[in-house]
C-alpha cells in the first residue's frame, strides 16, 4: 500500500497543494509552522477520519473558507483508488471512493497509517486518555468493527451519566445501563488486552535490541482476560462503587477509565525510567504497531514520521531508519536534511514547504 498523489484545498494553511509521491521514501523539509505537519496530518486523516492534533475538524478549514478537501490516489494490490474527503463549516462531511459516495466505514478501511510524532514520545508521561487514544486508534486499523463498539459504549455511558445527574434516580434503569456497560465494556477490554499481548511480543524484541537487553512489559488495569471473567470483574466493580458513582454523578467503571502500565526491568517506566528509556520504549511500540498492522491486514501501512528524528539520539535514529522494511512507504518531516546520512538521502524524494506552498527540493 502506498500513496501516489495528494491534493489539498483550503486545508489549514495549504490553500492549493499537489504532491506526487513517486519514491518509496519522501522527506518534507521546512521551518516550523510552515505546513509540514499539516501534510502528514491530512494523510493520517484519510485512515482515521480524526485529527491527532484537534478534536474540532472545523479547525482544519483554512480561515475564511467554507470547506477543506483532501484528494489522494492510493495504490493497493497494483490498483489505483481515488479518495476524496470534504468537510465544511456546517460540520457536514462527504466521502468518495473512485468518485462514488462512500460510507465512513468503507472509506476509512482503504488506507492504513502509523503516525510517529513528538507527541507520541510523551505517551508514557501523558494522561491515561492519551494512552487509550493511541491504543484505540491502533486497534481500529486492524479490527474495523472496533470503532462501532467504542461508539456504542460511549452512547450508553452518556445515557448513564445523564441519569446520574438527574434529580430522580431510577434504580432499575441504572441497573440496565450498568449491564450494558458490562457487556459492551467487556468486549472493548477483551480486544484491548488481546492487542496489547500481541504488540508486546513484537515490540519487546525490538526494545531489547535498541536498549541493549533491557526488558519491558505491558499490562492493563483490568486483571482479567477472558470475556466471562471481564464481565464478572466489571459487575463487581460497579456494585462496589455504586455509591461513589451516585455521589460523583458520573460513570467511574469501564474501559473509559482504564490505563496501560509499562515496566522496564520490572520497574514502573513512568516513575523510574529515564527520558531515553521512555523514548526507546515508545519507538519499539511504534515499530511493533507497524508490523502488527502488516501481519493482520496483509498490507504495509504508510509510515508518517513527524519531526520525531530530531528528538531521538543517533543510536535510536539509526535503528529507526534502518529497521523500516523496504516495502513500507515512509514520509518524513524535518527542519532540514542535516540529520540524514548521504547514503540515506540518495534514494529519498525531497520537498520543501514554505507558508503552505510545496515545491520539489531535488
Amino acid at each position: 500500500m502506498r500513496i501516489k498523489k495528494l491534493g489539498l484545498k483550503n486545508y489549514r494553511n495549504c490553500s492549493d497543494v499537489d504532491i506526487d509521491f513517486s519514491g518509496q521514501k519522501t522527506l518534507i523539509i521546512g521551518k516550523n509552522a510552515q505546513g509540514k505537519t499539516n501534510i502528514l496530518e491530512s494523510i493520517y486523516l484519510l485512515s482515521d477520519l480524526k485529527s491527532p492534533r484537534t478534536s474540532t475538524l472545523t479547525d482544519l478549514i483554512q480561515f475564511g473558507k467554507e470547506e477543506f478537501n483532501i484528494n489522494a490516489i492510493i495504490e493497493k494490490n497494483n490498483t489505483a483508488i481515488e479518495l476524496d474527503y470534504s468537510y465544511n463549516q456546517e460540520k457536514k462531511r462527504e466521502f468518495k471512493l473512485n468518485r462514488v459516495k462512500s460510507t465512513a466505514k468503507n472509506f476509512k478501511s482503504t488506507v492504513k497509517t502509523v503516525l510517529f510524532s513528538t507527541k507520541d514520545l510523551l505517551l508514557l508521561r501523558g494522561a491515561p486518555q492519551d494512552r487509550r487514544d493511541w491504543l484505540d486508534r491502533a486497534i481500529s486499523q486492524i479490527y474495523p468493527a472496533y470503532d462501532e463498539r467504542l461508539s456504542k459504549f460511549e452512547k450508553i455511558r452518556i445515557q448513564k451519566n445523564n441519569l446520574l445527574k438527574s434529580d430522580y434516580i431510577d434504580e432499575t434503569l441504572l441497573d440496565i445501563y450498568n449491564e450494558q456497560i458490562v457487556v459492551t465494556g467487556a468486549n472493548i477490554i477483551f480486544l484491548r488486552k488481546k492487542f496489547l499481548k500481541e504488540i508486546e511480543k513484537i515490540s519487546s524484541d525490538k526494545h531489547r535490541v535498541i536498549s541493549d537487553s533491557e526488558e519491558f512489559s505491558l499490562s492493563y488495569t483490568c486483571p482479567e482476560s477472558e470475556i466471562e471473567n471481564i464481565c464478572s470483574y466489571l459487575r463487581e466493580e460497579l456494585r462496589a462503587r455504586r455509591t461513589e458513582e451516585l455521589g460523583r454523578k458520573q460513570s467511574c467503571v469501564g474501559p473509559h477509565r482504564d490505563d496501560i502500565l509499562f515496566t522496564i526491568n520490572g520497574l514502573d517506566a513512568v516513575k523510574f525510567a529515564s527520558q531515553g528509556q521512555q523514548r526507546t520504549l515508545v519507538l519499539a511500540l511504534k515499530l511493533g504497531e507497524l508490523e502488527i498492522i502488516k501481519q493482520k491486514t496483509g498490507y504495509s501501512p504508510i509510515l508518517l514520521l513527524d519531526d520525531v528524528l530530531a528528538e531521538l539520539d543517533e543510536t535510536r535514529q539509526n535503528y529507526l531508519l534502518k529497521s523500516i522494511d523496504s516495502d513500507v512507504q515512509t514520509i518524513i518531516t524535518s527542519v532540514d536534511t542535516l540529520l540524514f546520512e548521504e547514503e540515506f538521502l540518495k534514494d529519498v524524494e525531497i520537498y520543501s514547504v514554505e507558508k503552505g506552498s510545496v515545491k520539489r527540493y531535488k
